[in-house]
């Protein structure tokens, strides 16, 4: 990957270089639902981080392949059994976290096999997307693109959700960074972001 490549990938997905920001040069990665593997080899080239990839697409393995990313075929919702605990400095959910099923289970294996979690989620509570359902439709959006009948998304929520979730989990939120078309928000971000990155550990 050129560096210009990696400038064009990070302003088409905003959340890979606030992801980035969080990981130290060298470190070790799990990707969950890493796609084609664009994350992991945006990682490589700007963290240098070592780590593998879960992915259950065929098609995705394929363009992991060719991304020079090593993946590993699997489904999500079954767990991450094949990990052995603490294996990694990090472990990533890019904008997969609103299609798991079981996202409190996922959530608890994160932090078993990683050190710290990282996850990237598009906010249902942003203006816009209230506004929608104000209007008596579902949101579609950049960040929300499917229609109602065709989405992949299971558990959508929204910043406020998150962090609740967290407490009722006992995990510790370490850093936020909440965006909209890629710049931060810092003003009432459940309101006016459109995107959320968190980092976060177990309390204690």
């Amino acid at each position: 990957m050129s560096a210009h490549h990696s400038i064009e990938l990070a302003a088409a997905r905003p959340d890979f270089a606030a992801i980035a920001a969080w990981i130290p040069q060298g470190a070790s990665v799990l990707d969950l639902g890493c796609g084609d593997g664009s994350l992991l080899r945006y990682l490589k080239e700007t963290r240098h981080v070592r780590g593998y990839g879960v992915e259950i697409s065929d098609e995705n393995i394929v363009a992991c392949i060719r991304n020079d990313v090593n993946v590993i075929q699997g489904d999500l919702d079954s767990g991450l059994s094949g990990f052995e605990s603490n294996a990694f400095d990090y472990v990533l959910l890019s904008q997969t976290l609103q299609a798991t099923r079981h996202t409190e289970a996922l959530v608890q294996e994160m932090l078993r096999v990683g050190r710290e979690g990282i996850v990237s989620f598009p906010n249902f509570g942003h203006w816009k997307a209230r506004l929608q359902v104000l209007r008596g439709h579902m949101p579609v959006s950049d960040e929300l693109p499917y229609q109602w009948y065709d989405t992949p998304n299971v558990h959508l929520c929204t910043l406020r959700d998150f962090e609740n979730f967290c407490a009722d989990l006992h995990v510790q939120i370490l850093d936020r960074r909440v965006m909209t078309n890629g710049g931060g928000v810092k003003l009432l971000p459940n309101l006016l972001g459109s995107m959320a990155v968190y980092r976060f550990r177990r309390a204690g």
